[in-house]
C-alpha cells in the first residue's frame, strides 16, 4: 500500500510546491524581497493564496459531496421505514435500499469518496510547509522542484518578525538559528493558535446549527467532538505546528466559513432536519425566527388564542346578579318622533 501511496503523494508535494512557487513569484513582483513590518508578504502571501486555489479546484467536489448528503437526509424517512418494516431480515432490508437507491438516483458512497479526495490533499499541504526547515539537509531542499535559493528564501520568512519555520515551543537554538527571539515567535504563534482555534469551532458550529443536532445518540456524541473535541486538540497541536502550517489552517477555516454559508443557503437542509432542530429543542435559524430571535407573531396568536378561550369559557351565574346596595337601571325609552 505505501510503494503505491508513496508515488501518489511525491506527485501531490510536487504540484503543491509548484503552486506555492507560482503564487510567490507573483507577490514577488509587487513586494520584492523585502521584508514589510517585518513580514516577507511575497511568502505569507503564496501560502494564503496556495490554500485558496487547492479549495477552489476542490470547490465542485465538495458541492457534490453536499448534493449526495442532502439526498440521503431526504430519504432517512422511508430508509427507516423499511428499516421498520424488514426488521430482523437483512437481506430483504439490502435488497429493498438497493432499490431505494437506484430510483431515487442517490450514492451514499458519493457521501465520503469527496472526502478520500481531499484527505490526501490537505496532507500535501501541510507536509510541504512542514519541510520548510533552514536546518534541512542541501540534498533535502531540492525535492519537489524547488531551488536552493527558493527554499532558503522561504524557510527564513518572516510574519511580523516570526519565522513562518518557528513554532511556539521552538528551542533557544532552534530561534537562534533563525535569528529571533522567543518572545516575538510565541506572541504570534498565540494569536494565530487563538485564531485556528476559534474558526475551527465557528466553522463546526455554524454546519451543527445549519442541519440540527443528531437524534441518535452516537451520532450526537461525534457532533460534540467535532464540535469541543477538535478545537481543544488544537491548543495542543498548535503549540508543536510551524507558524506557516497555522497560516495554512486558518485560512483554510475562513475559506470553509465562507464556503460553508454559500452551500447552506443554495442547498439547505431538508425539512426534516428542521423537525429534528425543534424536537430536540435547539434554535431554528428558519421560518419562525429573526436571527436566531423568537418570533413575535407566535406571542401575540398564543395571546389571541388564550383570550379566546376565556370569551367562549361559560360566565357563571353569580356574577350576573345585581350588587346589594346598587341602584337599579332602567333601560332608556326611545324618543318618539
Amino acid at each position: 500500500m505505501s510503494a503505491v501511496f508513496s508515488p501518489v503523494m511525491a506527485v501531490i508535494y510536487g504540484a503543491i510546491s509548484a503552486i506555492l512557487l507560482f503564487w510567490h513569484a507573483a507577490w514577488r513582483v509587487l513586494f520584492g524581497d523585502n521584508a514589510v513590518l517585518g513580514t516577507n508578504w511575497s511568502w505569507v502571501l503564496g501560502i494564503v493564496f496556495l490554500v485558496l486555489t487547492v479549495r477552489g479546484v476542490l470547490f465542485p467536489v465538495y458541492v457534490k459531496q453536499i448534493k449526495s448528503q442532502r439526498a440521503m437526509q431526504a430519504l432517512q424517512p422511508r430508509i427507516k421505514a423499511l428499516q421498520e418494516k424488514h426488521k430482523g431480515d437483512r437481506e430483504t432490508l439490502q435488497k429493498e435500499l438497493v432499490e431505494l437507491y437506484r430510483t431515487e438516483r442517490a450514492n451514499p458512497l458519493m457521501g465520503f469518496l469527496p472526502m478520500l479526495v481531499q484527505i490526501p490533499v490537505f496532507l500535501g499541504l501541510f507536509h510541504v510547509l512542514r519541510h520548510l526547515k533552514p536546518t534541512m539537509p542541501e540534498h533535502m531542499k531540492t525535492l519537489y522542484g524547488w531551488s536552493v535559493t527558493q527554499f532558503d528564501s522561504a524557510s527564513s520568512a518572516t510574519l511580523f518578525g516570526a519565522p513562518i519555520a518557528a513554532s511556539f515551543r521552538s528551542t533557544g537554538q532552534e530561534l537562534s538559528l533563525l535569528g529571533t527571539d522567543g518572545i516575538t515567535v510565541r506572541l504570534v504563534a498565540a494569536i494565530l493558535i487563538v485564531a485556528m482555534i476559534a474558526t475551527t469551532y465557528l466553522s463546526s458550529r455554524q454546519m451543527i446549527l445549519r442541519t440540527g443536532w443528531s437524534e441518535d445518540p452516537q451520532q450526537k456524541m461525534v457532533q460534540r467532538l467535532m464540535l469541543y473535541g477538535i478545537p481543544l486538540s488544537l491548543l495542543v497541536s498548535g503549540l508543536i505546528f510551524p507558524i506557516g502550517v497555522i497560516i495554512y489552517w486558518v485560512t483554510t477555516n475562513l475559506f470553509s466559513l465562507g464556503q460553508q454559508t454559500w452551500v447552506l443557503r443554495k442547498y439547505p437542509p431538508p425539512p426534516a432536519s428542521a423537525a429534528a432542530r425543534t424536537a430536540t429543542g435547539r434554535p431554528d435559524h428558519g421560518a419562525g425566527t429573526a436571527g436566531g430571535r423568537p418570533d413575535r407573531g407566535a406571542k401575540v396568536t398564543a395571546g389571541a388564542a388564550k383570550a379566546a378561550k376565556a370569551a367562549d369559557a361559560p360566565v357563571p351565574a353569580k356574577s350576573l346578579a345585581p350588587r346589594p346596595g346598587a341602584r337599579p337601571t332602567t333601560p332608556r325609552k326611545r324618543a318618539k318622533r
